[in-house]
């Protein structure tokens, strides 16, 4: 345990930086422009990754709260807690760099696209966790309605798909790929998966020395 806390203090802030400024130059530097959409693509290198966090984020709340409610751990509890807080930060980011590059592409900064309205759906249940969570303090039969609302709260994920497939959106697929995009697309995951670990660690200590 010793060593992952050092490494989690130590290494991945240096490493989180180190990989987001190789991103940051990847981005703007060397991945070409894509051919119908333009500068507004590179876009795209942050928001697919942020996504990806943010439904890792309700994955973590789901199995941590189901291991809350299965033994009365409060590690747990608390993991779930601090995955919904940090996920709801990337989820933000992900209607926020959405709208961003949909002004230039579709002309509007919002519209109710089946896959969109999915994602605003998943904001709103991290925002009831956290609030319920918040709410419970240490009321513990609250805070196994939240738990049960962290689990049920991940099934909005695989919906998320079925509504594509279900109903027709104008939301891009994403499709084959230059090398270079998919280089700067792994070492943009690496770097925000790092920056979502690193969070998650930072925001759970906090919540462990209450």
């Amino acid at each position: 345990m010793k060593q992952v806390a050092s490494f989690m203090d130590r290494v991945l802030p240096w490493l989180t930086c180190g990989l987001m400024l190789i991103a940051l130059a990847f981005v703007f530097l060397y991945v070409p422009n894509e051919r119908v959409q333009g500068p507004a693509q590179r876009i795209f290198y942050f928001h697919l990754p942020a996504a990806w966090n943010t439904f890792l984020g309700f994955f973590i709340v789901a199995g941590a709260s189901a291991a809350f409610l299965w033994q009365g751990d409060r590690f747990s509890d608390l993991l779930a807690q601090a995955a919904a807080e940090v996920g709801m930060v990337f989820c933000t980011l992900v209607i926020i760099t959405g709208s961003i590059w949909a002004r230039p592409i579709w002309g509007v900064w919002w519209t109710w696209d089946p896959r969109l309205t999915m994602v605003v759906i998943l904001w709103m249940i991290y925002a009831a966790y956290i609030l319920l969570r918040l709410l419970a303090g240490d009321n513990e039969l609250i805070a196994r309605y939240a738990a049960v609302l962290g689990i049920i709260g991940v099934l909005d994920i695989p919906l998320l798909y079925i509504a594509v497939k279900l109903w027709r959106g104008i939301h891009p697929k994403v499709e084959r790929m230059a090398p270079e995009m998919i280089w700067t697309l792994l070492i943009c995951t690496a770097a925000f998966l790092g920056l979502f670990a690193w969070l998650i660690w930072l925001r759970l200590r906090s919540l462990t020395l209450r």
